[in-house]
């Protein structure tokens, strides 16, 4: 199969000419939700419609693949390094990788340039929890974590609009797909930047914080009971993360929340086939960031002021989706209004995901347990992502039965799965606290180093010490 970007295979000019224009249409409007995707840039532009969904399928996987393979060691990395520095550097590194999309010519530039933002992806989610994490209460962090990853949504939006500028960028040596890339690649490097200076990796560094202001940042975390941050990784927790059924069942959770997630790709394609153009759909999906931020808005705003209600609110968020299905599956082909609110439907399944990064921060005590933690649940969600494309075969279209009966299947379980979690940790909570009160007049000491080079003894209070939730029995999980 040629993976030549373009179709100059065509022998009529005028065939040519028209074929090329449609496809440049086509591999923009497939572009606006994730312009990383190449899978995406190079759909419709090869002349065969079975070998471009190979393609996607294949680009897809790759980036997943080496996000699955470098997720822990990013993790591990976060851990060692500065965070605001280190996600800097993966910023850079992929914005350089989006530009670079423009130049490739074939299969293998596409595999290389796929694979190494796969890699850097690995970084920011994690790294963002992290810094959440160090920065905010337990309460807090529902709230910032959702604001932060609603930003994907306005992140759609404006390359939506992009990618419909683009469209109407005629030039001789740069096909539109191409500005696309570019034009985001040095937005990227801007953003990688700006990182460099700003984005702090703790509270006691942080730049807009006055020394007593960053020990107050730090006493505010008392009540997490979860430390702040330790640059050094222990066995004993990551084997302990590795054994809480917890862990598992988030990876779970997580696995199966994006199997769906492939509609990333799949729902311009959808669209532009319900009978709306090629400039249409490029608009039509800004209509998912809305969706996404609006959802994600409102959900950890009531998961914030309902107490102990996580696991609630997003079992909730799940029933939209599972209408989504439903109308999808069984509303005539000819309904393409009713349809497309289906697809819309679907997308507010983001906000249950987003939900379970914030709850994993506030049950997860000790850094090292922490970091596995996030690296399981980020493992499961590219797993999820990496799976997802290939249940989109051709024999399946156009009314993709099959596909959606498996998404549906994924939301049903989701939302039990969030119940379960969250029965499990009430039942661990109710066992702690019918346990024995001991009483103690033990202090806590950490090992330092003075600024003369000496190691010293350095009293601390129990709640700032790297414990796991579960060596401290004074630890209650939020619900």
């Amino acid at each position: 199969m040629s993976t030549r970007l373009g179709v100059d295979s065509y022998a009529n000019d005028t065939v040519q000419g028209n074929v090329k224009q449609e496809k440049q249409v086509h591999g923009i409007s497939v572009s606006s939700k994730e312009v990383d995707t190449g899978a995406q840039l190079v759909a419709g532009l090869s002349t065969n419609i079975d070998h471009s969904e190979s393609l996607r399928i294949r680009l897809g996987t790759i980036f997943y693949i080496s996000y699955l393979v470098f997720e822990y060691p990013q993790n591990l990395a976060l851990q060692k390094f500065p965070v605001g520095k280190w996600m800097s550097i993966n910023i850079l590194v992929w914005g350089i990788c989006l530009c670079s999309h423009a130049a490739c010519k074939n299969f293998a530039g596409l595999f290389v340039v796929r694979f190494i933002m796969g890699a850097c992806e690995g970084s920011i989610t994690a790294g963002f929890m992290i810094v959440s994490s160090m920065f905010y209460t337990r309460n807090e962090q529902t709230l910032r974590i959702g604001y932060w990853y609603l930003m994907n949504g306005a992140a759609q939006i404006i390359t939506g609009f992009i990618s419909f500028g683009s469209l109407h960028i005629h030039t001789t040596s740069f096909e539109p797909w191409q500005w696309l890339v570019v034009i985001t690649g040095a937005m990227t490097l801007v953003t990688a930047v700006v990182y460099w200076f700003f984005f702090p990796d703790s509270p006691t560094n942080a730049w807009f914080l006055k020394p007593d202001e960053r020990v107050i940042a730090v006493h505010r975390l008392k009540e997490n009971q979860t430390g702040v941050e330790n640059k050094y990784f222990k066995r004993e927790q990551m084997m302990e993360a590795l054994t809480d059924p917890k862990t598992w069942l988030f990876t779970l959770f997580a696995a199966l929340d994006n199997i769906p997630n492939s509609l990333t790709n799949q729902r311009q394609i959808i669209i532009s086939s319900l009978g709306f153009s090629d400039l249409q759909t490029t608009l039509l999906t800004c209509v998912d960031g809305f969706v996404e931020i609006t959802t994600i808005w409102t959900g950890v705003i009531i998961a914030a002021r309902v107490v102990n209600g996580r696991a609630y609110t997003g079992a909730i968020y799940y029933m939209p989706p599972l209408l989504g299905v439903l109308l999808i599956e069984f509303l005539p082909w000819s309904d393409e209004v009713g349809l497309l609110f289906g697809i819309w439907l679907t997308g507010i399944s983001i906000t249950g995901f987003v939900l379970s990064l914030s709850w994993i921060t506030s049950i997860t005590a000790g850094h090292t347990k922490r970091v596995t933690m996030n690296a399981m649940i980020l493992i499961g969600y590219g797993v999820g992502n990496a799976a997802g494309p290939f249940m989109w075969e051709a024999k399946y279209k156009p009314r993709n039965h099959i596909p959606w009966i498996v998404i549906g299947i994924c939301y049903l379980i989701c939302p039990i799965l969030l119940l379960v979690i969250r029965y499990l940790l009430w039942q661990e909570n109710k066992r702690r606290d019918a346990e024995p009160v001991v009483e103690t007049d033990s202090e806590f000491f950490i090992e330092c180093v003075s600024g003369d080079g000496a190691r010293v003894q350095m009293k601390v209070d129990k709640e700032y010490l790297d414990m796991t939730d579960v060596q401290n029995r004074d630890f209650r999980y939020v619900l």
